[in-house]
């Protein structure tokens, strides 16, 4: 995922500042709370900033904000999701009054997020959803039968771990084409590497995955016998599929995962399923080419699925179901999954409580319905504009920048300014609002809304395969705390809830805002020239615009940055993964330049003044470093080692400004100290 966001892949998720309303934990908000994008309070001034930048800013914020029970990590990122979250709850506990005076965008948030509330009717039905799908699943009498089993099931459910995943997508090498696609998946366990490790955590994680497996088997209906040995069954062919998997570091690769292929070779590479069938049942038809991610992954489904007893894989199927909607079950699966996914894995300590759930689905499901009520009472015209003005400016800085590049050829370099001047800016929420008027949601039926909205996004998404692609369409909604820059539409993606305080502060000045912001938005735009990035041109498809030797020059540079990052220790002994975090290490370093270049140029003719205790360019700094500030347990920072392409917050920040000079300057930095490189150790990508 291409963000700055530390809680990635997941959108994961205290102390209220001064000047915020005084309420309880467990009640909505009717209006956010304030805390300034430079906050002095969570500093620690004790702490040398040429020795580390990151406790000088944040030393105060983390000892001030411990971690609360229901999060693997607390950042400053984490916070303000929190926050929004919580004036969400607001916004749906008023639509969720049955009154005429509701829109019809209002009567679909509030009647989704009262049957979700309602957990007296989702405890009645228990398992009683699932009988559908399960029902299916024992009836099968050949593996022939699986293709149109798994593509009802597929249509109705999140794909990724039930077998393979699918979805349409770009095609890479036409980005004004849609087509089908499919994933490898099918793993319950974070990564593939947690079945290949040989190391005693891993074995040991996998002896409690095992143990979880049963237990949900168990819930799900089988004898205690049959599901410890139905969760044998699953780990041996999670593991078979594990390991015909790419690594996260091969996925990085779009070559990798790109593979045109007409859907008559899918019989060649799954023998034996009937992909018409799957098809039909999923509701679509890939048209004349899809993309099949990983080659090697399907043909070892082929191979377990001619190989496995089809009772053991009946078994893994409905492990897979019934994993997969845990969340939307009986407070028994709902525990259980708590306790291996957040407890076991990442050390959360509680589960979190209801509304939060509930606010999160409604803005997974009817996300853009829920964001228009967040933008209208929360986004003002004015700071849309400023923020726009201010990515016209790291723009316009990242053009200076490639021009004056002394290790580009001017081929490349002409290529390079082509591709930016084609990169949309979209801020804040889209000019067009996804319409939900054929989505039923019903009050009372919170399984079924679910499963609706599930569908609805499936018919939404196979609609586009062979129609213009919608170049205006976002793939985040307003209340979401980050961004992303997507290589195939290049464009730039900055919700609303990423553009407020504390990240951006229409109160402060531009200092810390541009160290901020700034340096979120210098970051995504460097995300379009990072090592996959790159790879893409202006129209967003996977094309070498390079010159040999200027991608031999790019590669060394990179280099520079997956080696010194490297060298970094995440938690105990495990240490980053330059390979995994060099497009978003890329990014933190060229969007802080970019963000210091942009600051300059729109201070150029204003007298600026010390404030805190800090010169306006320490206060680029600090401000840069408190977007970063994060407590993290140690079982979340373990798993993230392993799938998280983002550095932990520290790195993300003593890393960045070790390679600027502009910093040691800043804060008068002595030769020797440790955020201070000798000039020709400093990386330099763009």
């Amino acid at each position: 995922m291409t963000s700055r966001s530390l809680t990635l892949a997941a959108l994961v998720l205290s102390i209220l500042v001064a000047g915020a309303p005084a309420l309880a934990e467990d009640a909505p908000f009717t209006t956010l709370p304030y805390t300034p994008s430079l906050d002095p309070t969570a500093m620690d001034r004790s702490a040398d900033p040429c020795q580390d930048l990151y406790q000088y800013s944040c030393g105060g914020w983390m000892t001030n904000n411990p971690l609360p029970g229901d999060q693997s990590s607390w950042s400053v990122y984490g916070k303000l999701f929190q926050e929004n979250q919580r004036y969400l709850w607001g916004i749906l506990q008023d639509a969720a009054k049955p009154e005429s005076s509701r829109s019809a965008t209002q009567q679909k948030i509030g009647d989704f997020f009262d049957a979700c509330m309602d957990v007296d009717a989702v405890e009645k039905l228990g398992a009683t959803p699932l009988a559908a799908d399960l029902g299916k699943i024992d009836a099968m009498k050949s593996i022939h039968e699986l293709g149109p089993v798994l593509g009802s099931i597929h249509a109705r459910t999140a794909t990724g771990s039930i077998l393979f995943g699918n979805g349409v997508e770009q095609d890479a090498m036409d980005s004004t084409q849609q087509i089908f696609a499919i994933y490898a998946g099918g793993l319950g366990l974070p990564d593939r590497d947690y079945y290949v490790k040989d190391d005693d955590k891993s074995k040991e994680m996998r002896v409690k995955y095992v143990a979880h497996v049963a237990k949900m088997l168990e819930l799900s209906g089988e004898t205690a016998d049959n599901a410890k040995d139905g969760a044998a069954a699953v780990m041996r062919i999670e593991t078979a599929l594990a390991k015909a998997s790419l690594t996260r570091v091969d996925r990085r690769d779009p070559h990798k995962i790109y593979h045109h292929t007409a859907p008559a070779k899918l019989k060649t590479l799954v023998p034996g399923f009937d992909w018409q069938g799957y098809f039909t049942a999923v509701g679509g038809r890939p048209g004349a080419w899809l993309n099949v991610s990983e080659p090697a992954f399907f043909t070892e489904v082929g191979a377990r699925l001619k190989a496995e007893p089809l009772a053991d894989v009946k078994t893994y199927l409905r492990w897979t179901v019934v994993s997969a909607n845990a969340n939307l079950l009986s407070k028994a699966f709902v525990d259980e999954h708590f306790a291996f996914y957040r407890g076991t894995l990442r050390g959360v300590k509680e589960d979190q409580p209801r509304w939060k759930k509930c606010v999160g689905w409604v803005d997974n499901d009817l996300g853009e319905a829920l964001g228009k009520e967040f933008a209208d009472r929360a986004f003002p015209p004015d700071t849309k504009a400023k923020t726009v003005a201010m990515t016209n400016l790291v723009v316009a800085a990242m053009k200076q920048r490639i021009e004056r590049l002394d290790w580009m050829s001017a081929k490349t370099k002409a290529q390079a300014i082509e591709k930016l001047g084609k990169i949309r800016n979209k801020v804040g929420y889209p000019d067009v609002w996804r319409d939900y008027s054929t989505l039923a949601i019903k009050r009372g039926d919170f399984y079924g809304n679910a499963t609706r909205a599930t569908v609805f996004e499936t018919k939404r998404q196979l609609a586009k395969i062979g129609k213009p692609v919608d170049r205006g369409e976002w793939g985040m909604t307003p209340p979401t705390v980050n961004a992303y820059y997507n290589p195939s539409m290049n464009d730039i993606n900055f919700p609303a809830g990423v553009l407020m305080p504390p990240l951006y502060d229409p109160k402060l000045d531009d200092a810390p805002n541009y160290g901020n912001t700034g340096s979120t938005i210098g970051h995504e735009l460097t995300h379009g020239f990072d090592d996959e990035g790159r790879q893409f041109d202006g129209d967003g498809n996977l094309r070498d615009w390079w010159t040999k030797k200027d991608g031999e020059e790019f590669e060394k540079r990179a280099n520079c940055v997956r080696d010194q990052y490297s060298t970094y220790t995440i938690v105990d002994d495990i240490k980053i993964t330059g390979k995994l975090t060099s497009g978003e290490d890329i990014a933190d370093l060229g969007g802080t330049i970019l963000a210091w270049a942009a600051w300059k140029e729109a201070t150029k003719n204003l007298k600026l003044e010390p404030a805190d205790g800090l010169s306006p360019e320490q206060r680029f700094f600090v401000g840069l470093a408190q977007w970063a500030c994060e407590n993290q347990r140690p079982e979340n920072l373990r798993v993230n080692a392993a799938v998280n392409p983002h550095s932990p917050g520290k790195y993300r920040i003593n890393g960045v400004v070790v390679n600027m000079p502009e910093f040691a300057e800043a804060f008068q930095c002595k030769a020797g100290a440790a955020l201070v490189k000798k000039p020709e150790d400093v990386c330099k990508v763009w």
